[in-house]
């Protein structure tokens, strides 16, 4: 650096820093622009869904299917007077295909069943003392199976938390947009006026459902 340069440099006045109301500013326009792009698909779907779970008689994206099974259970479905759940449920799955979490096991009597589930997807299974079994599986369309992610139906522990995680993303994309807005003094009065004739009209129509 030239001497001419470097006495300029030492007269400019140092940089001041940014005010806390700009730093809160930018850093809220940032969360609520990466937090929504990163959620977007998740926001997609469950606002999709959210429509779709309202009108149950919607039938698009697939068709219900239904198949029965019969035959007999494989040597060593039970030992003594006790059946064995895992070998029972792991011959069904490997036979036809039965797929999702199995449970509701019982047997007593001479008499037993289980049952898989998975998101539009179920099938149940009842047996006797003598191993012959009976499977019956019902297979819904591809908006039921949506619909039961939504609702977090026989998803599984990890789809339950992509469900937390997508309403916290969801109340964050809400406050920082409303932290941006109360920024912006043009819309600020307008925009507050507008949440509070919302949250009254909203109120309102819970009152008249309940």
């Amino acid at each position: 650096m030239t001497p001419d340069r470097a006495a300029a440099a030492a007269a400019r006045p140092a940089a001041r820093p940014r005010p806390l109301k700009a730093r809160l500013n930018v850093w809220l326009r940032w969360l609520h622009t990466y937090i929504s792009m990163f959620s977007l698909l998740l926001i997609l779907f469950f606002a999709g869904t959210g429509v779709t779970l309202n009108h149950p008689d919607w039938t698009f994206g697939g068709v219900e299917k239904q198949q029965q099974f019969s035959g007999t259970l494989p040597a060593g479905w039970k030992t003594g007077d006790t059946a064995n759940a895992l070998t029972i449920a792991e011959f069904l799955r490997a036979k036809y295909g039965l797929h999702g979490t199995a449970g509701d096991f019982q047997y007593s009597g001479g008499a037993g069943g289980l049952s898989f589930r998975a998101p539009g997807y179920s099938a149940d299974v009842q047996f006797d003392d003598s191993g012959k079994y009976s499977v019956n599986v019902d297979a819904l369309g591809a908006l039921a199976v949506a619909n039961d992610f939504h609702k977090g139906r026989d998803a599984g522990g990890a789809w339950s938390w992509v469900i937390d995680v997508s309403g916290i993303f969801l109340v964050v994309v809400a406050l920082t947009g409303l932290g941006i807005m109360l920024f912006l003094k043009k819309v600020r009065t307008a925009s507050l006026i507008s949440i509070v004739v919302g949250g009254l009209v909203m109120g309102y129509l819970m009152w008249r459902a309940m």
